[in-house]
């Protein structure tokens, strides 16, 4: 009812309303608001369709406003008259193409509301786009044309992206339209162009932009610059579509702007105009004309507008258009040879990314990020850090996924080994990058990082690569980064020690960093590492710890640090009290002590670089230096004496160079300060304090003159005990050096002092039982501890002797020597004694066997005995060694039994324990054992034959052919003395015999020249005569071997007889026990019975006969003799085949065969008509043996 009661209205002020043109706008809207309501109407009632025609003869309405309303109103109401569109659409389509200005238009929105209320199928149906088409083509008529674009326009504004899909096709007409010659065609065309982009969609955009960027690369200009004016038209895109389309668009605008055609590059330069109107930040608007400049001129215009974009102050957010102005000028001055403008571009794309859309920026990475890289291995500095921290702030307002290849791109020139350069950039490039990923990405990446750094299996570049991280981490994070301090604080240190210089380097640099940006945290954290870097046995951690201590300490105390400290006086000051109580304040005294002290210490450092570093630092934030020393005295000596025991020689010879220097510059009368803490320090439980105490007592006395040592000898002479008795040998040793440089400062005293309260000590009598011959558990106890200060007190002598032996031995000996003779100290003695020993060697051994013999007790004597080796193996030089020989020859002889065993026993060690250092007296040494082997006592007897083995079995060929001739004299010698004659009771003991002397008959026997083989054989024959069968049974397989093998060989006649002489009195000792060898005895001696020489016969004859004894089958032997006289003609050879045969029937006549008989007795009767008398001789003589055995 209100729809009508209005409509009845609306109806009425038509009819009843004037016709003047006053009122013509009232009636055009009331026409307007009747359209609105109609829509709501029945679209079958007639009403509706008066409306409708209402509403098109509005249209006729010369105002732009009116018609967009008309148009509004009428696709609601056209499917009342459905039946008579195509009538409408055709009178429309007539006055769009042949009407003036104004009538053309007014078609166009009716055109276009029809076609919306009909529907988008309604343009086919109607060939609504042939029409227009066909129009648009006409070259003749300028109106058509015109009206065309009208429409085209209005159908584009009304449908919006359902009119999409024939917009390709429009496109190739529309690029002609901007060239037409008419200004109006072209007027309506760019209207045209800006009402389809404010509709494309992102899916029309893909479809259009392809086509107009090929119509770029057309040869005519007027499509060239269709296409460019298209594209700024495209700027009227919706703000979605704009950030798509831009990117693609603008860097081929500025290419245009350089085309050869002036229209072209005027199009070019109107369509990014175009784009720059629709910005809507207005810091980006106020500059436009800057930035297209730029775009035309890059050579000059960019440097201007790039410092016009840094002092921008950016509040608003940048969109889309602005960016794709900006964009290409940064691009551009990335490339740009200027350090300053590269810089520029760096910090203008920071400080733009937190204000744009990243789907904005997306388009923009691929080119943008080239040049950033470029900037970020830049060798400014400068540059590299603006750059990073541009690179961060993209990933911040991006996110990762945007920067896919960014981080491996990274770390790839983290790691390169190429340039330092590349690494630190990549490194500063990645902090900032991390730094925009957020905190949990550094939590990640800092593991990997801190292993990396500290890895040493690494290259060198490596390591670098990931300490230079330590550098940039702290300045992108700043006090975020503070938890993770103390975790980079030990690979900083350990790459302070790095062997490549640059990783030192870099490391040193990053605790720089951490010192000045966490100072606070870094006192906590790093001085105490510091502390201990001061006495790094590295001189290069040392160097780097007084840096960044002097780097915190100059903060601290607030002195830059910078400074000259160079004067003519090191001692020259330029700190001042505040900053030293800064420094107290801050560190706490106790570590403010021991970092002065170890700085002062670096002033004597034997690197160069440290001590002037160390100085630099001190004269900086000292005041007053004999002040300092004497507040840190404790502390400083302390240090020195941990220092001085150490078993790095730098850190001693830096201690020493402390030490001195402190004496020097305190002078003399800060010894009774120095001596109380010197002597406190042998209380302490730390060892290296106990030796530093030692080694500092030896600097003070070097340093200090003699009158002020013999001033403190009370205090000193006691300290120098007690170190003495140290438990821990460092101690001693270092306290034994103490007591040189004593000795050299006051002479005798030192010696009266301290060697008898050590000798007291050593000879200190153990504890005796109580009543009842037990000993209490504390008397065990106290025991144990005397014997323990004894071995500290035998040790402590034993080093003063390696350093004052020529002093001290004299003092020694007779203390020792007395008896209960102390073989354990003088053997402890001994081995550090050197050549000072020789001159009371004598003595020693003397006392020392006459002791031993003495004894009583088995297992004392056994002790001393053990102590007695080792005194003698102790000794080495010839002189000693002489005094040995000389003694033990002496004592052997003695008429006691217990001195000559002590003696033998003692040099059959020695022989063992003393290998090549007695060879000039080896003959003495055979003498001395051989000359034993008449001894009465068995226990003699055998450790003098193991005493020779010993000596024998460590010569080689030589040596042994050598000893042959002393060998044999000292047999005779040995044998002329003996009680019983042919017989040495040395050569007789069981398992034994001569094999102790064997090798050198051996050797002589089987490798030496002629006459020694003779003299061989002769000596081998000489002891085995002296030696009985049971001792001579250890040696059958080396005696005969060697005999047999040498009889087998060419040799002269007296060695043959001299071996077979040998071998004949050897098968006389062992009879029997040759079995083994007569397969190789027989053939031999039968050889030698054809032998040339007669004595080789005779003796080979002797020797066939004592064999025949102890062989079991003799038969052989007979057929083999009797066959040697039927094959011998000649006398002489009778005469020895007869004399062989005459030993063998003596022998074992008895025993041979009834047919051997026969033959033997044929053969002597032939034998006894032989021409020789001789021959009949003994074939009598051997008849008489063969028949009386019968």
């Amino acid at each position: 009812n209100n729809l009508t009661m209005l409509l009845q209205i609306m109806e009425d002020f038509l009819k009843e309303a004037p016709k003047t043109a006053d009122n013509d706008s009232v009636r055009q809207n009331v026409v307007i608001l009747m359209g609105k309501l109609a829509k709501d109407m029945d679209k079958d009632s007639t009403k509706v369709k008066n409306i409708l025609g209402q509403l098109i003869s509005t249209l006729n309405t010369p105002s732009q406003q009116v018609q967009a309303a008309v148009a509004d109103c009428l696709p609601p109401l056209v499917p009342a008259i459905k039946d008579e569109a195509g009538v409408y659409i055709q009178q429309l389509l007539h006055f769009l193409l042949q009407s003036e200005d104004y009538a053309e238009k007014k078609a166009a929105y009716g055109l276009a509301g029809f076609i919306k209320g009909l529907g988008i199928l309604a343009v086919k149906q109607y060939n609504v786009l042939n029409e227009l088409t066909d129009a648009i083509q006409d070259k003749t008529n300028a109106k058509r044309r015109e009206g065309a674009l009208f429409g085209l326009e209005m159908l584009t504004s009304m449908l919006g992206r359902l009119f999409e899909v024939y917009i390709v096709n429009i496109l190739p007409h529309l690029l002609l339209c901007f060239g037409d010659n008419d200004v109006k065609v072209r007027e309506a065309a760019e209207d045209c162009a800006r009402a389809i982009m404010s509709k494309l969609t992102s899916h029309g955009v893909k479809i259009v932009l392809p086509g107009l960027l090929k119509g770029l690369e057309s040869d005519l200009w007027r499509t060239k610059c269709g296409a460019v004016e298209l594209l700024g038209a495209m700027a009227h895109c919706a703000p979605k579509q704009l950030s798509t389309c831009l990117p693609s668009i603008v860097p081929k605008l500025i290419e245009v702007l350089t085309d050869s055609h002036q229209r072209v590059q005027k199009s070019g330069t109107q369509a990014l105009k175009q784009i720059g109107s629709v910005i809507k930040n207005p810091e980006i608007q106020a500059i436009v004309p800057v930035l297209l400049d730029a775009l035309q001129e890059p050579t000059k215009k960019t440097q201007a507008s790039l410092q016009i974009l840094i002092q921008t102050r950016f509040v608003h957010f940048i969109d889309a258009p602005s960016l794709a102005l900006i964009i290409p000028v940064i691009e551009r001055a990335f490339q740009n040879r200027s350090t300053e403008t590269r810089k520029m571009a760096a910090q203008i794309i920071g400080n733009i990314y937190s204000l744009t859309d990243s789907k904005d920026l997306g388009p923009y990475l691929p080119n943008i990020l080239p040049g950033l890289k470029t900037s970020l291995l830049d060798p400014v500095p400068e540059v590299r850090a603006v750059s990073a921290h541009a690179l961060g702030s993209m990933v911040r307002a991006m996110g990762e996924e945007a920067f896919q290849e960014i981080v491996p791109w990274l770390m790839e020139h983290l790691v390169l080994e190429s340039s330092p350069v590349d690494r630190s950039g990549a490194a500063q490039g990645l902090s900032e990058v991390i730094f925009g990923l957020g905190a949990d990405r550094l939590e990640k990446s800092m593991k990997e990082i801190i292993e990396r750094s500290q890895q040493i299996d690494l290259a060198a570049h490596v390591r670098d690569g990931y300490m230079m991280m330590f550098i940039y981490l702290p300045i992108s994070f700043g006090e975020k980064f503070v938890p993770y301090v103390g975790r980079i604080i030990p690979p900083i240190l350990k790459g302070l020690a790095d062997e490549t210089e640059f990783v030192r380097d870099t490391a040193l640099k990053a605790g720089q960093r951490i010192v000045n940006s966490y100072a606070e945290t870094a006192i906590s954290l790093f001085v105490p590492e510091l502390e201990q870097g001061l006495f790094d046995d590295n001189w290069r951690i040392r160097y780097s710890s007084v840096l960044l201590l002097g780097e915190l300490l100059f903060k601290v105390s607030g002195v830059t640090g910078k400074a000259t400290t160079e004067s003519v006086d090191e001692d020259d000051n330029f700190g001042t009290e505040h900053g030293l109580q800064s420094i107290t304040h801050a560190l706490g005294r106790d570590r403010r002590d021991r970092v002065l002290s170890g700085l002062y210490m670096g002033r004597s450092d034997i690197a160069l670089t440290v001590r002037q570093s160390a100085l630099h630092v001190w004269k900086t934030i000292i005041s007053n230096t004999p002040r300092t020393l004497r507040e840190i005295l404790q502390t400083l000596f302390t240090l020195l004496l941990g220092c001085l025991a150490s078993s790095n020689i730098d850190k001693r010879q830096i201690a020493a160079r402390t030490l001195g220097d402190l004496v020097r510059k305190l002078g003399e009368r800060v010894l009774p300060e120095i001596i109380p803490i010197l002597e406190k320090g042998l209380d302490s439980p730390h060892s290296d304090q106990r030796q530093g105490v030692c080694i500092g007592l030896s600097e003070i006395m070097a340093a200090c003159s003699r009158d002020y040592i013999i001033a403190f000898s009370n205090t000193i002479i006691p300290t120098v005990r007690r170190a003495l008795l140290d438990p821990l040998v460092e101690v001693r040793q270092s306290a034994a050096k103490t007591f040189e440089n004593l000795h050299s400062s006051i002479g005798t005293q030192a010696l009266d002092d301290i060697l008898p309260y050590l000798l007291n000590v050593m000879q200190k009598d153990t504890i005796p039982t109580t009543t009842n011959g037990e000993k209490t558990q504390q008397e065990d106890e106290e025991q144990e501890q005397e014997e323990t200060e004894r071995d500290y007190a035998l040790d402590a002598l034993q080093r003063i002797m390696q350093l004052k032996s020529r002093v001290v031995l004299p003092y020694l000996v007779p203390h020792l020597i007395q008896s209960p003779v102390d073989i354990k100290a003088l053997a402890s003695l001994t081995l550090v004694a050197g050549d000072a020993l020789a001159r009371h060697l004598s003595r020693i051994i003397q006392a020392v066997i006459t002791h031993i013999s003495e004894e009583k007790d088995p297992q004392a004597k056994q002790q001393h005995m053990y102590y007695a080796e080792q005194l003698l193996a102790a000794i080495n030089d010839p002189d000693g060694i002489q005094v040995v020989i000389r003694e033990t020859q002496e004592f052997s002889r003695s008429s006691k039994v217990n001195i000559r065993l002590v003696t033998i026993d003692l040099l059959l060690s020695f022989c063992k324990q003393s290998k090549g250092a007695y060879q000039e007296y080896i003959d003495d040494l055979i003498r001395i054992g051989i000359n034993l082997f008449n001894d009465e006592n068995e226990q003699i007897l055998n450790t003098a034959w193991d005493c020779v083995d010993v000596i024998i079995k460590d010569m080689d060929q030589l040596e042994l052919q050598k000893r042959l001739p002393i060998v044999r004299q000292a047999l005779r010698i040995a044998q002329s003395s003996s009680r019983e004659r042919g017989r040495l009771a040395g050569l007789c003991i069981p398992k034994k015999g001569i094999g102790c002397i064997l090798p050198i008959y051996k050797e002589c026997i089987l490798n030496g020249p002629p006459d020694l083989r003779e003299s061989g054989a002769n000596g081998l024959n000489e002891a085995i005569n002296l030696s009985d069968a049971e001792a001579l049974k250890s040696s059958i397989m080396n005696v005969t071997g060697p005999l047999i093998r040498v009889l087998g060989e060419r040799f002269s006649t007296d060695i043959k007889v001299a071996i077979l002489e040998t071998l004949s009195t050897f098968m006389g000792k062992v009879g029997v026990q040759l079995k083994p060898f007569l397969p190789q005895l027989q053939p031999t001696l039968l050889k030698g019975l054809n032998d040339p020489a007669r004595q080789v016969r005779v003796k080979a004859g002797n020797a066939l006969g004592l064999l025949s004894q102890i062989h079991v089958r003799i038969d052989p032997i007979f057929v083999e003799l009797l066959n040697g006289l039927k094959m011998n003609d000649d006398s002489s050879f009778k005469e020895t085949y007869l004399l062989a045969l005459k030993n063998c029937l003596t022998a074992v006549a008895s025993k041979i065969s009834g047919d051997i008989k026969k033959q033997t007795e044929q053969s002597l009767i032939s034998c006894q008509s032989d021409e020789s008398d001789i021959v009949r001789q003994l074939a009598s003589n051997c008849k008489e043996i063969l028949l009386s055995s019968n």
